[in-house]
């Protein structure tokens, strides 16, 4: 993690981010927004004030690994990557489409940057908890980050793979969890309540950490915490507060969001507000 990270750059990344969500979304006529636009803070965090990753040098081997568990939250990964100089930008305007290397969900044969092919839900944690052994067996000191939905979380397999990197003390690993509270076929409360998803996790043998989802300083203590725990033992998780389709009034706490694009009056609408929050982080310097 960078010393001493730039709070003003993560929120234009995460304002510029959004933008890009939207836009390329609209394109596709497909896609998830409303958990993409949720994780924008938390992903922009990671990229660009705690991974330590290259550009250059995707396969460099001290990198940190990100795993998005959550792959239909693709735009969202595709976004920071391209923030990052992965790919050239003008790759977003072809998400979904035939051809492109940006698919519906996440395609580590085709993008440069992603780690591992995600969508099937569920899956993540489990591959973020082998790679993370893995690195830890060969002596690495390279860290793993998982992020998860929160109507993921309702898996089973999830919590298999919570037990065994508690059971093998892999102890470079953070899982994080974008806990907005709604899924496609409503709230998780509804659906299948989640309960208490720290209390879970604790006794799952996890050290955990909770933050504000959307506040960039709450995000990097809350990254600097877990980096401050790893190493002895146990595996972290980082529960973070969001909410669904945030920065685009219309979409936010809106389950009817979850994997729809928007029209080109809707489009117009949301790239309004997006480029004035882009314009207000770019006046706060």
């Amino acid at each position: 993690m960078a010393s001493t990270p730039d709070l003003g750059l993560i929120r234009a990344k995460a304002a510029r981010m959004r933008l890009d969500i939207v836009e390329m979304i609209a394109e596709a006529g497909s896609g998830h927004p409303g958990g993409s636009l949720s994780a924008a803070d938390i992903v922009a965090a990671l990229y660009f004030g705690v991974l330590r990753h290259d550009p250059t040098r995707p396969d460099w081997s001290e990198r940190d690994r990100f795993v998005l568990s959550k792959g239909h939250a693709a735009p969202v990964l595709y976004a920071a990557l391209a923030e990052a100089g992965y790919f050239d930008r003008q790759h977003l305007s072809t998400l979904r489409k035939l051809g492109s290397i940006l698919q519906g969900h996440p395609d580590s044969k085709k993008v440069p940057g992603v780690e591992v092919s995600t969508g099937s839900l569920g899956q993540g944690l489990s591959i973020a908890s082998g790679i993370a052994l893995g690195l830890k067996l060969d002596g690495s000191q390279s860290r793993v980050f998982c992020l998860l939905g929160d109507g993921e979380l309702q898996e089973g397999q999830v919590w298999e793979a919570a037990m065994f990197a508690a059971h093998h003390r892999v102890d470079r690993l953070v899982a994080i969890v974008d806990h907005n509270g709604l899924q496609i076929d409503g709230a998780c409360s509804e659906v299948m309540c989640l309960g208490d998803v720290e209390a879970k996790f604790s006794a799952f043998g996890w050290k955990t950490i909770a933050t504000d989802g959307h506040d960039t300083e709450s995000l990097m203590r809350a990254f600097a915490a877990a980096d401050a725990a790893l190493g002895d033992g146990s595996p972290v998780v980082i529960v973070c507060r969001t909410t669904k389709g945030k920065g685009v009034s219309f979409m936010e706490n809106n389950a009817g969001w979850h994997g729809k694009a928007p029209n080109a009056d809707e489009t117009e609408r949301a790239v309004a507000e997006l480029s004035a929050v882009i314009e207000k982080e770019a006046a706060r310097g």
